[in-house]
């Protein structure tokens, strides 16, 4: 029987949503091994000067515990 658990992170990226996704699982599965899933919870932009500077996104991202 394997043991999940889900921590919460933020990541961004200048360019897209979708990269700052790619940018947070990848950063999150340097540190936290058994990297299984991720989902959005949130995204959100920001603003400067009335053009969009970043892309962020709150993941929750499930790895699966050691044994």
């Amino acid at each position: 029987m394997a043991v999940a658990r889900v921590t919460e992170i933020i990541a961004s990226s200048p360019k897209s949503f979708e990269d700052a996704v790619k940018k947070g699982v990848e950063r999150a599965s340097k540190t936290l091994e058994n990297v299984k899933g991720a989902w959005v919870k949130d995204q959100n932009v920001v603003v400067e000067n009335g053009k969009i500077t970043a892309y962020r996104v709150d993941l929750k991202v499930t790895f699966v515990l050691k044994k």
